[in-house]
């Protein structure tokens, strides 16, 4: 039995010079391993599957509820999904846009889109400067082309061609044989428009950084009722969103204040239009002591523009005002805003309006002495259908109040931060706090506890939650897209194109071949060729073309 055939032996690889190729050592490829990911991460292609994930990674932040838009949705979501709440927290899903997976995407697209415009950037800006290409050595195979005899002379004719291509960019040369050419070209702001495109959008993309890293955002409750607010510290807000470069000192100094909120509905309860009328001043008055108000009205999409601050105007609720009297005489007010609960637009609301006895000095009677009124407030009230009260519209018809005092220990002097809408929930599971009275009020009626002291709901006063934004690289960003879309508008409209003439001298004038090149889209230039033609062999006859 015979053996199977051997292939026959392979030479070894080598070099053009003949040496044996050298082995890439772990720098070397180290490096390939770089350039090759740098290639793949600025290619076109990368940046449009980045561009789509950041899309696609941004759904998350406009289906669930954020944060640092509204807390008290969140709340909400995680008294709704108790379990699916949690595993949401951990993935970042109520603060999307300052995750760290959606900052990765987001730093990568950016990486990605300048490694690949500013190569672009350099290409356009280097086709810019190129003259127009040589004459081709063969005419009649171009898509556009002409030729005839005439009896012109060949400075003539040149002559005459220079006049028809005025305003083309244009290179004559000279070929062997006496033969003369031109080239001419043009639509270069075609590639124009392509740097500027470019360049606008890396202008965009280093606005909206710099708006991140300099710029804030914050959110503050003031009354509708001639309560002022002023942009001196962060601690005058209620919550308070700083770039990376901001520290919270050296803000735009103004000051707001809130006069009447002024809302419309419709018969259904949904709002027609709400507002704000409101006066400031601004960082100048301030710093000059001018005392008088500047008027103005916040509407949605209509902010207070002063100092390159924005004052939005984001919603708006209602503060009870409670008065408690005490059997000995003594009284205190207080109206502070109840937050809204209810999602579909009725502004039914929740909150705890809270006191202290005053004239105690003992501290522990002081401390068990403390009240809170706590309940459910309606701007409409009605009766829903298991007895409870339900918001009918959002509009202050009939205000209405289940009431809930409490009395006991509020924790106000424990040292530790409390919400104001609510109650500390173990100071009622020890029994430190315990409810006295129950029930439902309008405005005017007055509840009393056993020790004789009363509660009376004296009236509502307006809110309205003011979002102030800073945002240095807005016009900046607003600049580059104006500039981005003429540019882009400059590279969509103008068609670059070629045209070539060639005169050969002959005995009794010259020959001349004419040859046209669309490079982006023949689709118009046909005609352009042929009224050049025209006019550059008439009144001679052409002969191909």
């Amino acid at each position: 039995m015979s053996s199977p055939p051997t292939a026959p032996p392979q030479p070894p690889v080598t070099t053009p010079d003949g040496e044996p190729p050298h082995r890439r050592g772990p720098l070397g490829t180290a490096l390939a391993f770089l350039r090759n990911t740098w290639r793949g991460l600025t290619s076109m292609r990368t940046a449009l599957v980045l561009l789509f994930l950041l899309a696609l990674a941004a759904l998350p932040g406009a289906l669930l509820p954020q944060r640092s838009l509204n807390a008290f949705l969140v709340d909400d979501f995680y008294a709704d999904h108790p379990t699916a709440a949690p595993i949401v927290e951990v993935l970042g899903g109520f603060e999307v846009f300052a995750s760290p997976w959606f900052a990765a995407i987001y730093l990568l697209l950016m990486i990605s889109l300048v490694g690949c415009v500013l190569p672009r950037s350099l290409e356009y800006w280097r086709g810019m400067r190129q003259p127009p290409v040589a004459t081709p050595r063969n005419l009649a195979r171009l898509p556009h082309h002409a030729a005839a005899d005439t009896t012109e002379e060949p400075d003539a004719a040149l002559a005459r061609a220079r006049g028809l291509l005025r305003g083309w960019r244009r290179t004559e040369r000279s070929e062997p044989g006496g033969v003369r050419t031109i080239s001419a070209e043009k639509g270069f702001l075609r590639e124009t428009g392509n740097l500027v495109f470019h360049l606008s959008l890396i202008g965009i993309l280093l606005g909206l950084a710099g708006g991140k890293m300099y710029g804030y955002e914050g959110d503050v409750i003031v009354r509708a009722d001639g309560s002022e607010f002023c942009n001196s510290s962060i601690l005058g807000y209620d919550t308070f969103r700083a770039g990376l470069r901001v520290d919270g000192t050296n803000l735009n100094e103004f000051c707001v204040r809130v006069d009447r909120f002024a809302g419309t509905w419709l018969p259904n309860g949904q709002p027609a239009t709400f507002g704000a009328d409101v006066a400031y001043q601004s960082g100048a008055d301030l710093r000059s002591g001018v005392t008088s108000w500047r008027p103005e009205r916040i509407a949605v999409n209509h902010p207070l523009r002063t100092d390159g601050d924005r004052v939005y105007l984001t919603g708006y609720g209602y503060a009870p005002e409670f008065t408690v009297t005490w059997p000995d005489g003594q009284s205190r007010s207080s109206d502070i805003q109840w937050r809204p609960v209810d999602t579909s637009g009725s502004q039914l609301s929740e909150g705890a309006t809270k006191f202290e006895r005053p004239g105690v000095e003992d501290p522990e009677q002081r401390r068990t002495t403390q009240i809170a009124v706590t309940g459910t407030f309606a701007p409409t009230g009605a009766i829903g259908p298991d007895g409870e009260l339900v918001s009918v519209h959002p509009d202050l018809r009939a205000p209405t109040a289940d009431v809930n005092v409490m009395l006991g220990d509020l924790g106000i002097d424990d040292g530790r931060g409390q919400s104001i809408f609510t109650v500390d929930q173990q100071k009622i599971d020890s029994g430190e706090l315990r409810t006295v009275a129950e029930d439902r009020m309008g405005i005017g009626d007055t509840v009393r506890l056993p020790d004789g002291t009363t509660v009376r709901f004296d009236g509502v006063t307006p809110w309205v939650n003011l979002q102030v934004g800073h945002d240095p690289g807005q016009l900046w960003v607003l600049g580059a897209a104006i500039v981005m879309v003429g540019g882009l508008a400059l590279s969509l409209s103008i068609k670059r194109r070629r045209f070539w003439v060639r005169v050969h001298p002959s005995g009794d004038g010259s020959r001349i071949e004419l040859g046209g090149l669309a490079r982006t889209d023949r689709a118009g230039y046909g005609e352009e060729f042929d009224r050049l033609a025209d006019d550059l062999l008439a009144p001679t006859d052409k002969k191909d073309g």
